[in-house]
Parts: C-alpha cells; sequence; structure tokens
C-alpha cells in the first residue's frame, strides 16, 4: 500500500528565531538553511521580510542560496508585508508567499478589532495579491484551533478559490490536545466543498508539552505538512520538534500512513548547529538529539542491548547522524580534510582566505585539544564569524586570581571602539569578576538575564561554550562565547553580547506570527 508525502515545513529561522535572544545573522540563517537543504527539507520559513532590513537581507540571501528546497517568507495580510516577501523571493529556485491574519473571536476583536466579514474579505485580497508575485501561496489562520468552525469553513473555502495551494491551522497558544485538535481537521476536510484542492497544514506550539503529539494526531486526520523546528526551538515553550515528528514517523511505519523525503543521517549535525548559533543548549534528554538520548545507564539495559540492540533501542543511533559526532581531525590533519569535513557539515568559505583563516584557528585549537569534533569545527566557524562583525568590543586577554579565603581578581584586556582598555575588579566569582571589570569600563546598564555554560564534547580539555543572554530596555540578546578557559569564554560571551545590542543586529525583536 502506498502512502502519502508528508512535507516538512521547517521554520526554525523564522518562528524558532522568534525566541527570546535567538535571533540570527543572514550568513548563520543561511549555514542552517544549507543543512536543512542537506537534510531534504521541503520547505525552509527563512523569515519574516518585513520585520526589519535584515531580516529581508537574510530571507534575500537564503532564497539565493537555496536550490533544492522550496523558500518561504511570511507576511501578514497586507499589501507591504506581500510586496516585500515577493521582493525578498524574487530570485528563489523555488518560492512561497506564506500569508495569515487571526480569525479567532479573541484575536479579531481584541487584536485586529475587525468584524469576521472585514477578515475573510482581507484573507481574500491578501491571497490573490501573493498569488499574483508566487505561484505557491499559504494561508494561515492564527489561533485556527480557538476559531468557530462555521467561520473557519467559510475563510478557508475562499482563500482556496483564490489560490492558496496549501491551508495551515496553527495551534498559536499551545492549547490543543491530540484528540480535540486531529478531529478539528476531520471536521474541517470534510466540511469544506474544495478542500481536496489544497494541502491542509499542522503548526503547534509546545506550551502544554503536547506539540507533536498535536501535529501527529493531526496527520492521522488528514494533514499532509508539519511545520516544526530544529530542537522545537521557538516562542515561549517552543514549537514541534522537527526530529521527533520526522523519527516518529520512520520509526513507526507500521502505524503512520504517511513517509518523508527526509534524510535524517543530518538531524544531530544539523541540532547541534541550530544549538552553537543560537546559543541555547540541548537538554540532555532530549529525544533524537539530546547527549542521553541513546545513553544506557541501567545494567539490565546494557545487558539487553549487548545481546540484541532492539531490546532497549527502538533506532539506530547512527541513523540520525550521531556517528558522525566521532573524532575525525587532529593537529596532524591537513587542509584538505580540515575542507572537507567543513563542507559536510555544510560550511563553505566565499574565499581562500576565509578558508586560511579558519585552518589557522583549528590548527590553534588543535594545540589545545587532541581531539577536534564537528562541535568545534561549528563552534571555529561562528567565532571567526564573529570577529568579522563591525564590533565595538573585543576580548585581547585575562588573567585571573584565585585563592582560598581571598576574593577572586580578574584583570581584563580588550578594545572598545579599536583602543585599547585594561579593566579590573573583585567579584564572588572569577566570572562575577571578569563581568564585572568589564562593566566598570562600559557601564551598559544591561540585566544579565541567563548564563549558562555547556561542555561542547567530552573530556577535561574539552571548550566551554558559554551563553550570556543580557536585556536592556526591553532589547534581549544571546551572546555566546567559547574557549578550553571556561573564564575567557565567559568574558567573549559578554563582549559578544554587548556588541549585539549596540549594533543592534541580533537584539531580539517584536514579531507577529502563527
Amino acid at each position: 500500500m502506498s502512502k502519502d508525502r508528508l512535507i516538512i515545513f521547517d521554520t526554525t529561522l523564522r518562528d524558532g528565531e522568534q525566541s527570546p535572544g535567538a535571533s540570527m545573522t543572514r550568513d548563520e540563517k543561511v549555514r542552517i538553511a544549507r543543512m536543512l537543504e542537506k537534510m531534504r527539507v521541503d520547505v525552509i520559513e527563512a523569515g519574516f521580510a518585513i520585520a526589519s532590513p535584515g531580516d529581508f537581507e537574510a530571507v534575500k540571501a537564503v532564497a539565493e542560496s537555496v536550490k533544492d528546497s522550496t523558500v518561504a517568507s511570511l507576511a501578514r495580510a497586507v499589501r507591504p508585508d506581500i510586496e516585500r516577501a515577493g521582493e525578498a523571493l524574487r530570485n528563489a529556485n523555488s518560492g512561497r508567499i506564506h500569508t495569515f491574519i487571526a480569525t479567532s473571536p479573541i484575536h479579531m476583536k481584541y487584536k485586529l478589532q475587525m468584524e469576521p466579514e472585514k477578515v475573510l474579505e482581507q484573507a481574500v485580497a491578501a491571497v490573490k495579491m501573493a498569488r499574483n508575485l508566487c505561484d505557491d501561496v499559504e494561508f494561515s489562520l492564527e489561533d485556527g484551533s480557538r476559531s468557530e468552525p462555521e467561520f473557519m469553513y467559510r475563510i478557508i473555502e475562499a482563500v482556496i478559490n483564490a489560490g492558496a495551494r496549501t491551508i495551515n491551522i496553527p495551534d498559536t497558544v499551545g492549547y490543543g490536545t491530540p484528540e480535540e485538535y486531529g478531529g478539528m481537521f476531520r471536521r474541517v476536510i470534510e466540511s469544506v466543498p474544495n478542500s481536496d484542492k489544497a494541502i491542509f497544514s499542522t503548526h503547534c506550539h509546545n506550551d502544554l508539552g503536547l506539540a507533536v503529539a498535536n501535529s501527529l494526531a493531526a496527520v492521522m486526520n488528514g494533514v499532509r505538512q508539519v511545520e516544526c523546528t530544529i530542537n522545537g526551538l521557538g516562542e515561549r515553550a517552543g514549537n514541534a520538534s522537527l526530529e521527533e515528528l520526522v523519527m516518529a514517523v520512520n520509526t513507526r511505519h507500521d502505524f503512520y500512513p504517511v513517509t518523508t523525503g527526509i534524510d535524517p543521517v543530518h538531524i544531530v549535525p544539523t541540532s547541534r548547529l541550530v544549538s552553537t548559533v543560537t546559543g541555547f543548549p540541548v537538554q540532555p534528554n532530549k529525544a533524537i538529539v539530546g547527549a542521553n538520548a541513546f545513553a544506557h545507564e541501567s545494567g539490565i539495559h546494557q545487558d539487553g542491548v549487548l545481546k540484541h540492540r532492539e531490546t532497549y533501542e527502538i533506532m539506530k543511533a547512527e541513523d540520525v547522524g550521531w556517528n558522525a559526532n566521532k573524532l575525525v581531525l587532529g593537529k596532524h590533519s591537513g587542509r584538505a580534510a580540515v575542507r572537507a569535513r567543513f563542507e559536510e557539515l555544510g560550511i563553505t568559505f566565499e574565499t581562500p582566505e576565509a578558508l586560511n583563516e579558519a585552518f589557522a584557528r583549528f590548527k590553534d585549537l588543535a594545540d589545545k585539544k587532541h581531539e577536534i569534533f564537528d562541535e568545534d569545527l561549528q563552534t571555529l566557524v561562528s567565532d571567526v564569524e564573529q570577529e568579522h562583525r563591525e564590533e565595538i568590543y573585543t576580548f585581547k586577554g585575562l588573567e585571573v586570581s584565585c585563592k582560598t579565603g581571598q576574593k577572586p581578581r580578574a584583570t581584563l584586556s580588550f578594545t572598545r571602539r579599536g583602543e585599547a582598555v585594561v579593566a579590573e575588579s573583585e567579584g564572588s566569582g572569577p566570572v562575577d569578576a571578569a563581568f564585572k571589570a568589564i562593566e566598570s569600563v562600559v557601564d551598559s546598564g544591561t540585566e544579565l538575564a541567563l548564563y549558562s555554560v555547556n561542555a561542547i564534547t567530552a573530556g577535561t580539555e574539552a571548550q566551554g561554550d558559554v551563553t550570556v543572554r543580557l536585556s536592556r530596555n526591553g532589547s534581549i540578546v544571546n551572546g555566546v562565547g567559547a574557549d578550553t578557559d571556561i573564564i575567557a569564554a565567559s568574558a567573549k560571551a559578554y563582549l559578544d553580547a554587548l556588541n549585539l545590542l549596540e549594533s543592534g543586529s541580533r537584539a531580539h525583536p517584536q514579531r507577529d506570527g502563527v
């Protein structure tokens, strides 16, 4: 019996970026998009083109870089948004305009302050406008899971007639339950006369931890596109996790009536890349991509796996890319081997000089730690890209004094707009002393909202990956830094966050969305 194709729509670069502090630069979005393309994701939502000039440039860059996946841009159901999305997607090999408007009574009354008939009229006009710019148009009913059924049927029928090829009914606030949400799609498909002329899509948020369950329930009731993100990244508690959805369908092929075109061997490397770029670590017990996902502590489990893997493992770790993270490089590796591994990770260099710089960084790192892993390479490239941004603050060096019974003291050297600065301070610990030393010069007026340390790889010589989240006047940024010296990594992350705040290039903006 042949199975339907389930379209995988990844919105890591749009909805995932709406996690406070998770904003990405244009080049970072292109790097992630290339990995998603390598994974054979069907649709990549690259951003919200009208949200900012940076978003527009990022959507445009992804559209021009990606050839095998469809590239989408979000747009509200208004002319400026749709025209901006169309312009950003002009050079796409395959583009999609994703337009939306809220349809629940509470959103229409309090947010839009529009009558239902006016909402319907604007939705139809938006789809027609988008179809004049792009053949592939998706329409979303924001807060669809709390919309009144009869109004949903009317607006869906109308926008399909206007040219929408995909209809997305999101669970915008994560309120749905599997039986309820799946049943909603079944009734919509049965009740809308022209439902056979469109693909129905689900977009679930994880406020109650049900995003994946709700998405799969929708699939069982006729949905053939799922919208999801790498690592479940997204606003509030996040979105449905791509890796969990894909591997659920792949593993339970006996149960689900669909198949995907995803090459799962790229899942773990892509997860690591997204984590590195955003500074959001993956929890160890995260399904599929967590460090403990294929670990067995129990003696009974270990014995069973050794005798027959399927006793306690329903998937092979190597099938989702875990074997790609084994040691492949060291201090004696040559330029060709390093370049080849970068390319396998979706990392390319526009000039020979850029490759030379990355290779020099690799050699420096190899002198500090014997084993070089994929995560090290991804972090290395992120560090190189940071240095090539126009920065106000640049880390130079650090000296820390710690002695039992005495307050730690940090002396930090960095540049501010090209001028050398030396700052010194005591603190309750060495990291606190380093941060206070920076602030004694900068006086940024920021609040430290998060400080997170993660070992990039195993072992005592591993690089420390530090995330520093700063907030100021409603803007939130995540600074990231990596070093085999955790105090140096912390100082780098703090300065990186200050640079982002000052430049505004990655300060988290307020955005609308489904």
